[in-house]
């Protein structure tokens, strides 16, 4: 079985030779400044989680100006957005003693447009369509607000994790709930070899009549999601830079791909 998800292609070298140059440039510079990791500045990268999704469903619709184009698709785009947070975040650290605010600003002003780009393509093309994507966002609220609950009352140490612990839950959530409806209800299919083999085993069951393929992986999602979060406990309390570093990129790794589902499934 491939391991990469279908589309996974590095970009031309010299795209790929500057991205690797700014990122390992940023992350130099960050090393050196240490700035402190906080919850709210985890939190405030949130809208830069997202903003690589809205980038690669612009590639994917083939929208995106020449020049831009390979930093936008897979695995260009998790560079280039790491780049220019970590790029902000830095300027932050010497600019405003509230780094937070101004990373989340900065990040929401970049993403916000983005996404209304999107919009205006399905628009254009007729294809704009919001019921799946009120659907999507009301079903990930009450599993992750389920999931967040159950989890404080079987594991009541990951209360220490906090509102990362809970975006973490909630990205997850929203990733495979988004995937249940692209493969149940919408027609797409799941390019990630793993999530597919989930999926190609929840519709050998009795259940699929009745409930479709998705509810196995949304399951999962949220198992898998709690026990990590459940995990970092400890590395939250003893290393809380370490621990909120990696449970941010927990959040990201559902979060991203469940809001390019969203944004996808709503124009495409």
């Amino acid at each position: 079985m491939a391991l990469l998800p279908e589309g996974f292609a590095l970009p031309p070298l010299p795209y790929l030779l500057a991205l690797l140059f700014a990122l390992a440039t940023v992350g130099f510079l960050l090393s050196r400044r240490s700035p402190p990791v906080t919850e709210r500045l985890v939190l405030a990268a949130t809208p830069w989680m997202v903003l690589g999704s809205a980038l690669h469903v612009l590639y994917a619709l083939e929208t995106l100006p020449g020049p831009i184009r390979p930093l936008a698709g897979t695995p260009a785009v998790y560079l280039t957005v790491a780049v220019l947070a970590g790029a902000t975040w830095l300027g932050a650290t010497t600019t405003t003693r509230d780094t937070p605010t101004l990373l989340g600003a900065v990040g929401a002003a970049i993403f916000l447009p983005v996404v209304a780009a999107v919009a205006a393509v399905g628009v254009a093309r007729g294809s704009l369509r919001l019921g799946p994507t009120v659907g999507i966002l009301v079903g990930t609220g009450i599993l992750a607000a389920t999931g967040w609950l159950l989890l404080r009352r079987v594991r009541p140490g990951v209360s220490i994790t906090g509102r990362i612990g809970a975006l973490a839950v909630l990205g997850h959530a929203l990733d495979g709930v988004s995937t249940a409806v692209g493969i149940d209800l919408l027609g797409f299919e799941e390019r990630t070899p793993l999530s597919a083999a989930i999926l190609e085993f929840s519709a050998s069951l009795p259940t699929a009549d009745l409930f479709g393929s998705g509810w196995l992986f949304v399951l999962v999602k949220l198992v898998v999601a709690g026990a990590v979060v459940a995990l970092l406990t400890e590395t939250v309390r003893e290393a809380p830079t370490e621990g909120r570093l990696l449970l941010g990129f927990v959040a990201a790794v559902g979060l991203g791909p469940g809001v390019h589902n969203v944004l996808l499934f709503a124009v495409a």
